[in-house]
């Protein structure tokens, strides 16, 4: 009896592949105990590589060789050895599938297509995590200007950048856009950005609002002594969204915004490696939910919004926080922002951008948890604070400078009008809702 080569299987041991030519999978997979995890594992490998359900007559021993997909670990958990529980419903398992690189090449389409793909639609199977190789990072810029672009840009030193997002989300002039940023900045915010849910509608358009926002802007910071970066929502079809990066940037744009998911990763990698954005990208979070929000199906939120969007050359992600009205728990708001700076390669550090309901009397906890090398994201507490958005924006200032003297905030409070204020409004507990 012909037996398949051992090459041309798809199996390996962990030790016996050349690491720097595969990306390597990370499994979540729940299946009935009657059903084995190898051979679904195997048959999984081959869908996602060279084969079908069926074999092909060109799924040769030599296209198997160079192509195929080989599972490298299956771990049951828990990891029964002797027998299994009667009334078993379901086995659980880690399993880690390595897939040859050269079959996408350094780009996030063909690879999502590839370690995500079909097996999507598998049932009970979530992608936990991608390990990728120097060979295949080595293709991918990375941030621009990253943590410290981000500091000598505006001058900020050592604590973490104030972020306001107008609102109302969507309102129906930029006159009135301008109005509200030239407040939040005045009194303190370091970034101000688009709302995600507006961008270039013909009621409130970016040739109207850019110029009017970046003059409020000017005002702003000549009357704090500090700049303020706007980053224009440029988000819109193709090619109409890398028009817009353009003419925000000819019409003063000093930053530029883009709901990454909506448009696709491509399509964010392009605008941010493209060499005449000369000015840092945020990547906005929305749709992140539909991907990882399902514990045993999808992706991890640690790759839909950490890793991702870092290798695609996010300067500042925005990702939801857990002590506002964003349902997530701490682990995963914490893995994410792990993923955005601890060291990978040449690939630079984005800022992490927590947000979703954060008020000032947070501020210690997001620090606590984060640091200082952050972006703390605020809306409705910086522009519904009972004196004002300036107001709203200073007590923000207030909090971050007490934690950065070692001050409890709400001492400091008792000292600071506006911050006093926005602690008697909104507490320091959670704010809006919860799902």
């Amino acid at each position: 009896m012909e037996r398949t080569p051992l090459e041309a299987l798809p199996d390996a041991l962990p030790d016996g592949i050349d690491i720097e030519k595969y990306v390597i999978g990370t499994y979540y997979v729940g299946i009935p105990p009657m059903f084995d995890a190898r051979d679904l594992a195997w048959a999984a490998a081959v869908e996602q590589s060279t084969g079908t359900w069926i074999p092909v007559p060109g799924e040769t021993v030599e296209v198997r060789k160079r192509h195929i997909a080989k599972v490298i670990g299956i771990y049951e958990v828990p990891y029964h050895e002797y027998s299994l529980p009667k009334d078993l419903e379901r086995r659980e398992y880690i399993i880690q599938v390595a897939f040859p690189h050269e079959n996408f090449g350094p780009q996030i389409p063909m690879l999502l297509s590839t370690v995500v793909g079909n097996i999507s639609m598998g049932g009970r199977i979530k992608c936990l995590d991608l390990r990728f190789p120097k060979s295949w990072l080595k293709s991918f810029k990375g941030p621009k200007f990253g943590i410290k672009g981000l500091r000598k840009l505006t001058g900020v030193k050592d604590r973490p950048l104030l972020n306001n997002m107008i609102k109302p989300c969507v309102y129906p002039s930029a006159k009135m856009g301008a109005g509200l940023f030239y407040e939040a900045a005045a009194g303190g915010a370091d970034i101000i950005k688009d709302d995600e849910l507006l961008a270039n509608p013909r009621f409130n358009s970016l040739a109207e609002r850019v110029p009017l926002f970046m003059e409020a802007a000017d005002r702003a910071d000549a009357e704090k002594g500090e700049k303020t970066l706007y980053t224009a929502n440029i988000t819109d079809s193709v090619p109409q969204i890398f028009e817009n990066a353009e003419k925000a940037q000819e019409w003063g744009a000093n930053a530029l915004m883009v709901n990454f998911l909506a448009v696709g990763y491509s399509v964010f990698q392009h605008i941010c490696e493209d060499p005449s954005v000369k000015v840092p990208v945020l990547a906005h979070m929305d749709i992140a939910g539909a991907l990882y929000e399902s514990p045993i199906t999808g992706m991890s939120s640690n790759l839909v919004i950490g890793k991702l969007p870092r290798i695609c050359g996010s300067d500042i992600t925005v990702f939801p926080a857990p002590y506002g009205k964003a349902p997530i728990l701490k682990e995963r708001y914490l893995g994410m922002a792990h993923e955005m700076v601890m060291p990978l390669l040449h690939i630079d550090q984005t800022a992490p951008m927590p947000s979703g309901g954060i008020s000032q009397g947070m501020v210690e906890e997001v620090m606590n948890d984060l640091g200082p090398d952050i972006v703390i994201g605020s809306g409705g507490a910086i522009h519904a604070h009972p004196k004002g958005p300036r107001a709203g924006a200073t007590a923000f200032r207030q909090a971050i400078d007490a934690k950065m003297k070692g001050i409890p905030v709400s001492q400091y409070a008792t000292d600071h009008e506006e911050l006093r204020v926005a602690m008697e409004t909104y507490g320091s507990g959670k704010t809006g809702f919860e799902l």
